[in-house]
């Protein structure tokens, strides 16, 4: 009977220990398995880029964060929009390897590649074109009261030429130029959009040089205090531009744009995106395509404009990164 017992105990004591057994076996299939799904997981994990728009008054944060939106939800990619002092200085942030994407103007990030104007002597080396977007318009604003109603009329004013060093400095300049004046002519401000707005309000500079798509956000909240006036350019002057600074192109601001009462000629750039040349070309071939495929997620007004067909228009001698032309060479544009 004891013998019976201490078999029974035996065995009882030998089932146990083949329970635990296979209970540590199956915890480590699970440890093995959970492991193979982090690594799975992490291989998926989002990229974060950071993409620098412009100021708020401007059009490149809004639409940014819209874009940036986009990119998340459709690629590999997420996209933290950031404010900046728009395309000279985005183009420094990206030699930097500060950040990934950018908004710039097209002739501010030809003057970079090919060290010309701000970057002169000190051209920048590391950036590559996914496209243009839309166009950018050169709008000298003031008001009724201002009196102003040519570029001319702007000797002895006080008048913004926009943030140093940014594209509408340089558009300001041009501008000037081609009707005989410099910054010499008139009493220069160096200030951002809303900056330049609220000085018009403010009474402390009489007109200012705005590169931005329209309706710029900036220019809209002062029409609904004032009556204002986009200063035109004559169109010997608008050829002038275009002859000797070929990244122009005639534009329009039409009627009915801050309350404005006519069509008013101008010119305009091309807004654009570039990327930094290390970004791996898969990602940005998902990032154009995202873009450029889901425009009828975008609410901003400028949103119409952007088109895979007018994506190479202006880019001049930019190079596109091997994502965004492998992604347009499938769309057949060139």
């Amino acid at each position: 009977m004891k013998k019976m017992r201490y078999s029974l105990l035996f065995i009882l004591m030998l089932s146990f220990m083949m329970v635990i057994a296979a209970c540590g076996n199956d915890s480590g299939n699970v440890s093995e398995e959970e492991g193979t799904s982090e690594t799975e997981n992490s291989s998926d994990e989002k990229q974060d880029l950071s993409l620098l728009t412009g100021g708020t008054g401007g059009t490149y944060y809004p639409l940014g964060g819209q874009i940036g939106k986009i990119i998340t939800d459709n690629t590999n990619a997420n996209i933290t929009p950031q404010t900046s002092g728009a395309s000279a200085e985005n183009m420094e942030t990206l030699r930097a390897g500060e950040a990934e994407i950018a908004f710039s103007q097209t002739d501010i990030a030809a003057y970079a590649i090919d060290g010309l104007e701000m970057f002169e002597g000190n051209a920048i080396d590391n950036i590559q074109a996914i496209g243009s977007l839309y166009p950018e318009t050169v709008q000298l604003v003031t008001t009724k009261d201002s009196g102003i109603t040519s570029v001319e009329d702007l000797k002895g004013k006080a008048v913004s030429v926009g943030a140093p060093g940014s594209g509408a400095y340089i558009n300001a300049m041009q501008v000037l130029e081609v009707h005989g004046l410099t910054d010499k002519d008139i009493k220069p401000q160096n200030l951002s959009f809303d900056e330049s707005t609220d000085g018009i309000q403010a009474g402390t500079i009489d007109a200012a040089f705005i590169t931005a798509g329209t309706p710029t956000g900036a220019v809209e909240a002062l029409s609904a205090q004032n009556d204002l006036v986009i200063v035109p350019l004559a169109d010997d002057k608008i050829q002038a531009l275009i002859d000797q600074y070929p990244y122009y192109a005639k534009d329009t601001v039409a009627a009915g744009t801050y309350n404005i009462e006519a069509d008013v000629n101008t010119v305009a750039v091309k807004a654009m995106l570039v990327v930094t040349k290390d970004l791996d070309e898969e990602l940005v071939y998902e990032m154009t395509k995202s873009l450029f495929e889901n425009t009828d997620k975008i609410t901003h007004a400028k949103g119409e404009f952007i088109t895979p067909e007018t994506a190479l228009e202006g880019l001049g001698n930019l190079e596109l990164h091997p994502g965004a032309a492998k992604y347009f060479e499938e769309k057949g544009v060139q």
